[in-house]
């Protein structure tokens, strides 16, 4: 048996397992089988397909694939909801954000579990940074909803929303896109990704719970196909899609000449700059946060570290250090800084882009120690004597995979930096604030990070801009993503009864006025979740 003493000398960490038994019990609570949410209700459940834990392998559940039948419901009970809910007065709408913020916060431990389960990644940051996050999204914009009217003058809600999110921050994206969709007035048709469709099913259970009205929210699980039909529906106003470059081509495309809305938050190559004068160990920690967080699936990971050349060989030496300490396991032990890839065909992508990597001569090196055999597992790596024209270098594997090249001159670094066709993220070291603020700005990224990365903040736009995509998630930018200019429309032209300044006519509980508001629980109370 290990002593304490022994402990100490060695500073092994042992496991800290987080119970799964709260989510164990709600999968059980529907039969590990879930339907849609659609209109405030679940439906029965047709086609299933399999949801996979990537730690073990193992079924969590079972859950729909969307068909056209069910999208057309979800279109249809979106369009019957959106009179009533944009009719509703920005207060009105503040206080359900504000009521689905608490639901968040009360059953945060449940949602970091599942999420955890669900997409692989460590307990450490669904708990302490994802769900987090979510609440604080839809606290930040419960307030752009109770600002509106005046904030927003002469611009109205979109319609009917359809947003489709991806599987590297399932519940972040929902929040990162239903928070200001609702908050504009907009009615929403969500769907998850088909590897991680659990934490949205619950979600909306709570949205539930919190007293949304039927038909604001809706989720629709399935795959690419269920996706395509809400693209493509005619009755869907706005689209919003977080995903991969080449699938933002195809909506794009299929979006051009229809009228719709459109915003894209695509894929990146984000150049991690050191310069001469970094401090080195704040740097070290930096890339771990920027490339290993999250495995590495993360769009604006730093996985490009540009160095300048009189540090590369200490830095890099620093940075195999620090790599033989990370610890890579069971995403539920509290005390692992690594977890699983999500599913076998990103495993295989991974292993590919680094197996090419190698055949156009660049060195790779990971550490010592050995993967989890059970699950979907890759050691954090990296590659160095990299050309700039490589594979792995151009492409994004999404994974936690680091290339690392060599400057001279801070002229050299920014061509370097913008030597990609994506613009999404960069991140910037060095001592220096005046070679800081004179660099950045010269970088073609929608967000530049200093002496910092992956910093994020509901009050704060995020996007980028050439193959990453157009249009901003957050913070005032985030909501002109989801009005348009409020026009005087002629009563035939109109769904229902025109109202004063082009406004459609509300259902009966469609209330205007401040005074009439939804009994909704707004004490500002916080919860230890259980």
């Amino acid at each position: 048996m290990t002593t304490v003493r022994e402990i100490f000398e060695t500073m092994e960490y042992g496991p800290a397992p987080e119970s799964d038994a709260e989510a164990r019990k709600w999968l059980s609570s529907h039969e590990g089988v879930f339907g849609h949410f659609i209109d405030g209700t679940w439906s029965k459940a047709g086609k299933t397909f399999e949801v996979i834990d990537p730690s073990t392998a193992a079924v969590l559940a079972r859950v729909s694939q969307g068909t056209k039948a069910d999208v057309d419901a979800a279109v249809a009970a979106a369009r019957r909801a959106f009179p009533a809910w944009k009719g509703l007065s920005g207060h009105a709408r503040a206080r359900h954000l504000y009521a689905l913020a608490r639901e968040v916060q009360k059953h945060s431990r449940l949602l970091a579990v599942v999420e955890s389960m669900d997409n692989g990644k460590s307990i450490r940051e669904t708990r302490d940074l994802d769900i987090p996050l979510v609440a604080r999204h839809f606290y930040h914009h419960a307030g752009w909803a109770q600002l509106f009217e005046s904030e927003f003058a002469g611009y109205a809600s979109v319609g009917v929303v359809g947003q489709i999110i991806p599987w590297n921050f399932p519940l972040l994206m929902l929040a990162w896109k239903v928070a200001p969709a609702l908050a504009a007035g907009n009615t929403v048709i969500l769907k998850p990704a088909e590897f991680t469709p659990l934490t949205a099913v619950l979600f909306a259970e709570i949205a539930a719970e919190s007293g949304i009205p039927p038909g604001v929210l809706n989720i629709v699980t399935g795959d690419g196909e269920t996706g395509k039909l809400i693209v493509e529906h005619p009755d869907v106003d706005k689209i919003a899609f977080t995903g991969s470059t080449d699938v933002g081509r195809i909506i794009r495309r299929a979006t051009a000449g229809s009228g719709k809305k459109l915003s894209l938050e695509l894929g990146g190559k984000s150049p991690f700059i050191v310069y001469d004068d970094a401090d080195l160990d704040s740097v070290v920690e930096g890339v771990v946060d920027a490339i290993w967080f999250n495995q590495g699936q993360v769009c604006c990971a730093g996985s490009r570290l540009l160095v300048q050349e009189g540090i590369a060989d200490r830095l890099v030496a620093k940075l195999r250090a620090r790599m033989e300490k990370l610890r890579i396991g069971r995403p539920l032990d509290k005390a692992v800084d690594m977890g699983a890839i999500v599913a076998p065909v990103q495993l295989e992508r991974i292993r590919g882009l680094v197996q090419r990597g190698v055949d156009e001569g660049a060195t790779m090196w990971q550490p010592s120690w050995a993967c989890p055999t059970d699950g979907y597992f890759y050691p954090p790596t990296l590659f160095t004597d990299v050309q700039p024209s490589s594979t792995i270098a151009q492409v994004e594997i999404f994974g936690p995979v680091l290339v690392t090249m060599t400057f001279r001159t801070p002229e050299e670094s920014v061509a370097l930096a913008n030597n990609t066709p994506f613009g999404l993220a960069a991140s910037v070291w060095t001592e220096s604030i005046n070679l800081a603020l004179d660099i950045a700005p010269k970088i073609k990224a929608g967000v530049v990070w200093i002496n910092s990365t992956n910093l994020f903040d509901a009050s704060s736009g995020f996007g980028g801009y050439r193959e990453s995509g157009f249009g901003r998630e957050g913070g005032r930018e985030g909501m002109w993503e989801y009005v348009k200019p409020e026009k005087v429309e002629t009563p035939n032209k109109t769904r229902g009864k025109a109202r004063p300044g082009g406004r459609e006519a509300s259902a009966p509980n469609g209330a205007r006025r401040a005074g009439q508001v939804p009994p909704i629980n707004r004490t500002p109370q916080l919860f230890i979740a259980t």
